[in-house]
């Protein structure tokens, strides 16, 4: 069974298709894939034309997340203990571009740290808009 719903496919294949015609296209991440029984997370924004090539955001657990292709087929192949493989975050969803999670990756040091920091950087923009300002 694929970690990419057909409709996850189709958007990552346009995205890939974008980017090979604009240099500096800068997606939204699509699909999260992570490892249930360690610290592994792939971040996929492009699915390359041959169906497996992914281009995103990958960490390892290695303290330095990286941009670059990986391939559908192995991450699918991983097998863990208890019969366990990688899953696909049903629930990913974000606003941010895929530069902007490469940067905050790089700060953090992991992609599940930039995910900490990304979402208290939104609280405290959206408590930032929602108090008065204060008469002098």
């Amino acid at each position: 069974m694929s970690l990419l719903s057909p409709t996850i496919r189709t958007m990552l294949l346009a995205n890939g298709e974008q980017s090979q015609k604009l240099p500096y296209f800068d997606p939204i991440p699509l699909v999260r894939l992570f490892n249930p029984m360690g610290p592994a997370v792939w971040l996929a924004s492009e699915l390359h034309a041959d169906g497996n090539t992914l281009y995103g955001l990958a960490d390892l657990g290695f303290g330095c997340p990286e941009l670059g292709c990986f391939s559908l087929r192995e991450i699918e192949g991983i097998r863990l203990a208890f019969g366990l493989s990688i899953e696909r975050d049903h629930g990913f969803r974000t606003t941010h571009r895929l530069s902007f999670w490469a940067e905050a990756a790089r700060v953090a040091h992991s992609i599940p740290d930039a995910d900490l920091l990304l979402r208290r950087l939104e609280r405290h923009a959206r408590s930032a808009r929602e108090i008065p300002p204060q008469d002098g």
